[in-house]
């Protein structure tokens, strides 16, 4: 992979990271656009998915911070009650991380056809956000749990993380400010704590310069962009327009599957 290849693709992960598209899938799709020839495809994966996280951090700061002010409180509040609700939602995903990495591997390998079906899928889930109930409610214990379990689902490159996650609060009546902040909290954990047991190959990975200034150059061209889009789609998911770019996964993954057919 080239300086340049990994600076696109960053951009491309930035970017839809935070748009319900598949952040990726859409990697997937440029790898295969772009023809790259890149080893550990899921190294480079978690690591553009680690800049875009640092920009929720930023965004999410002042949260963050009062979510650590509560731990330290040692009272059952609603800062720790949130705190928990996240917890459980990461359960799922850290499930299929630890227990199943391998076989997730398999899927990051430029298999365009299983993206373009998977974003088919995207297309449908983010209609489920013409459910939404008009309950203006938080996030309760049981929907952190059904939430979490659509973060999972999103490990398949075509599913969008956001889009599933924000869809499926929205269905469960948690208004769309709500579901929004708590969709995009829920990742920090899970995405740090896979990139810190892959850091453990970074030697390995990098023993030849030619593949760690691309490396670098995608992080920061992820980090970036990512900060724009997570503000952006803060807005996007204010005004409840996901469903509009359900017309845009329907499109991209049709023509991936056509692709991938065609061979």
């Amino acid at each position: 992979m080239t300086t340049l290849e990994a600076i696109l693709l960053g951009i491309v992960q930035g970017l839809t990271e935070f748009l319900p598209v598949s952040s990726s899938g859409h990697i997937e799709l440029g790898k295969a656009i772009l023809g790259t020839d890149a080893q550990n495809d899921l190294f480079f994966t978690l690591l553009v998915h680690t800049a875009t996280v640092l920009s929720i951090i930023i965004v999410f700061r002042k949260d963050i911070w009062e979510l650590f002010r509560n731990i330290f409180s040692f009272q059952w509040n609603e800062g720790n009650q949130y705190i928990f609700k996240l917890i459980l939602s990461m359960i799922p995903i850290g499930i299929l991380g630890v227990l199943f990495k391998e076989q997730l591997e398999i899927f990051f390998e430029g298999n365009i056809l299983l993206v373009g079906a998977m974003l088919i899928c995207t297309g449908f889930i983010l209609l489920l956000s013409t459910l939404e109930r008009k309950d203006s409610g938080k996030v309760g214990f049981l929907q952190a749990v059904i939430i979490g379990l659509a973060q999972a689902v999103a490990v398949l490159p075509g599913i969008s993380r956001s889009g599933s996650t924000i869809a499926t609060a929205l269905a469960l009546g948690v208004s769309r400010e709500n579901a929004a902040r708590f969709s995009f909290l829920m990742v920090l954990v899970p995405i740090l704590g896979a990139t810190l047991l892959e850091l453990r190959h970074w030697n390995e990975i990098t023993q030849n310069s030619s593949e760690t200034i691309p490396l670098i150059a995608g992080f920061i061209a992820a980090f970036v962009s990512g900060l724009a889009a997570c503000t952006w789609m803060l807005q996007i998911v204010k005004k409840g327009k996901i469903t509009y770019f359900s017309i845009y996964c329907f499109i991209v993954g049709a023509i991936a599957v056509g692709l991938g057919l065609w061979g």
